[in-house]
């Protein structure tokens, strides 16, 4: 069931009232493209995602009954999972959203329950940390353990200043390669600290580690001509420059160069979305616990945006199931107008390598799809012609369907093993519920570490 597609004026006055230390901001009608896009895809029969609740709120998009339902289903599952199989930086994001919703997120109440998720994060993040100090390496990863030490931060009790300290260390280790995502949400969570820690080595550290790290960003900008990373890594690196001004002062960032690269993108996948919209209105996660509350709820006013036919009356649906349901991709429907045709068949090369662990094994289909399709798609059809060899299970993340297990064999985090799939050598940076391969294109998925 849709659950609504009010736009909240409070984004508008958002937006009127931004004062970005940079400057940009994008142009209102994108972002309530952006903003009617995240509301779609809230569902009923889905996992809540508090990344898309964290985002409504750093935009002002508060009244919507989209954006109501989503608080009341955070609440419930941080009752529910909070203690149970919820990762560390599932519980950061769950606090984030919490607190960006005027809610505490020490005292969360739902089903008749009452859950300190802060407490349950500050365990969390100390498994992390007593794995980083026995094996080198995090529980889960750096990407999660920045989360948490945001979130601590953010909630104002200990346990995050080990965690930036680490952290700081890690980004100017010159063997460490970490992802543009890592180091974005990592500078957020040391800025945090540098603001509330006195103790000067610490800030000396924190400092030298900003620096370089949102300096680094700056020097990829001008090489990709806007692009740092690639355009999934903007909106969080978008955030953590639009943030951190004073630590890379006085060069200046040119906002206007790396935003034009994100209006270049038509973005549809709901966690994309969640990430680059907080920056597009002038705003970080750094922010998510300082909003409004009186404004927020007395905002209660929506004012209902007319469909485009570029948004359609679908929205965009995020997870697993909705990905299977719309693996085959436009279905051939041509712009401006109702007419569907069949879109005309491609071929895929699609191979799967293990050379990690057991029985190696090394076998490669070619299979034919519909133009547009996606990757999905094309691991449907290869396990369809022959079941014995390419089958595969995915599981449901905020990112849509990851794949988990092919050929019989799982990725492990304790051994932090995972299916990386390839095109002509490199990694592809979308999913396989969104990457559309071409015509010819050769797919690898090779069984990996991390």
């Amino acid at each position: 069931m849709m659950l609504g597609v009010a736009f909240s004026i409070g984004v508008l006055l958002a937006l009127a009232g931004s004062t970005a230390a940079h400057d940009c901001v994008a142009p209102q009608k994108l972002v309530s493209k952006l903003v009617q896009r995240l509301e779609d895809s809230v569902q009923e029969n889905e996992l809540p995602n508090p990344s898309v609740l964290l985002a409504m709120n750093l935009a002002g998009a508060t009244a919507s009954n989209a954006r109501k339902w989503l608080l009341q289903q955070i609440q419930e599952e941080a009752v529910k999972r909070a203690q149970k199989d919820m990762t560390s930086g599932e519980a950061a994001l769950y606090v984030l959203a919490l607190l960006s919703s005027c809610q505490d997120p020490q005292r969360v109440e739902a089903l008749g329950q009452t859950v300190d998720l802060v407490h349950v994060l500050q365990q969390k993040t100390d498994e992390e940390m007593a794995s980083l100090e026995a094996e080198g390496v995090p529980k889960t990863t750096l990407y999660s353990v920045s989360l948490d030490a945001l979130g601590l931060c953010l909630a104002g009790v200990g346990g995050y200043q080990g965690a930036s300290v680490v952290l700081a260390k890690q980004m100017l280790s010159p063997e460490s390669h970490l992802s543009v995502d890592t180091r974005a949400v990592a500078v957020m969570a040391l800025a945090c600290t540098y603001s509330q820690t006195d103790l000067h080595d610490v800030r000396d550290l924190l400092r030298e580690a900003l620096s370089t790290v949102t300096n680094g960003f700056l020097d990829e900008q001008e090489k990709g001509h806007g692009m740092i990373g690639n355009i999934y890594s903007m909106g969080l690196a978008l955030q953590a420059l639009g943030a951190t001004s004073k630590f890379y002062a006085p060069r200046e960032w040119d906002c206007a160069q790396a935003f034009s690269v994100v209006y270049g993108h038509n973005y549809q996948q709901p966690m994309a979305i969640a990430q680059v919209l907080p920056a597009l209105v002038g705003k970080s996660y750094l922010e998510a616990a300082g909003l409004d509350c009186a404004a927020n709820t007395g905002t209660s006013q929506s004012l209902q945006l007319p469909l485009t036919p570029e948004l359609g009356t679908t929205g965009v649906h995020r997870g697993m199931a909705a990905a299977a349901q719309s693996h085959d991709g436009p279905r051939g429907t041509v712009p401006g107008t109702h007419a569907a045709v069949l879109a005309a068949p491609i071929t895929v090369s699609y191979s799967i390598i293990n050379k990690l662990q057991g029985s190696h094994f090394d076998y490669t289909i070619s299979v034919s799809v519909p133009g547009g399709s996606t990757l999905l798609k094309v691991l449907q059809v290869a396990e369809k012609e022959k079941p014995n060899i390419f089958s595969f299970q995915t599981e449901q993340t905020s990112w849509g369907p990851m794949v988990i297990s092919i050929h019989g064999l799982a990725a492990n985090s304790d051994d932090r093993t995972y299916w990386q799939f390839l095109s002509s050598g490199d990694a592809l940076q979308e999913g396989v519920g969104t990457y559309k391969p071409q015509d010819g294109e050769h797919i690898q998925a090779v069984f990996s570490t991390y």
